[in-house]
């Protein structure tokens, strides 16, 4: 169709970016990162361009209170190099103890583009272990999307 043309957002002041909010308790993690990754992103919206920052903010509330499925939290392990000889691990269980922002932060990562876009989509992304966040000012929305993995 020689007479269509095809939309790419242009510039930053035709995008409006929103700050949605959602509640970790009871989500499965691997399902609730894939709608988070996608609403940083911008697909949700008509105005998705992959080659821009099309996304809309998002803030997560009771993060240590994620499902895991099976017995991941017993077995699963994150590994990383300290520079010395060997590697460390840990579990799962044991990193939600100790810093359980981390678990989604990963999660979300690994999921969005590994660029300079990604991190800067990543930086939209607010973890707190709580129920309480500091941006009641943004007065941020409940997504319907995350309805579709709620296990209530």
């Amino acid at each position: 169709m020689p007479g269509t043309k095809s939309y790419n957002a242009q510039l930053d002041a035709e995008l409006q970016q929103e700050w949605f909010i959602v509640d970790g308790e009871n989500e499965t993690v691997g399902r609730i990162a894939a709608d988070i990754a996608n609403v940083l992103m911008g697909k949700h919206k008509p105005t998705y361009t992959p080659n821009k920052d099309t996304g809309d903010f998002v803030v997560m509330t009771n993060c240590e209170k994620v499902v895991h499925t099976g017995n991941k939290r017993l077995q699963r392990k994150y590994t990383w190099y300290t520079g010395y000889t060997g590697q460390r691990s840990e579990t799962i269980g044991d990193r939600l103890a100790r810093k359980p922002e981390d678990i989604m932060r990963e999660a979300v990562r690994r999921m969005l583009p590994k660029n300079k876009i990604g991190r800067k989509m990543l930086a939209k992304f607010k973890i707190y272990p709580g129920a309480d966040h500091p941006h009641s000012a943004q007065s941020p929305k409940p997504f319907d999307q995350w309805r579709r993995s709620s296990k209530s």
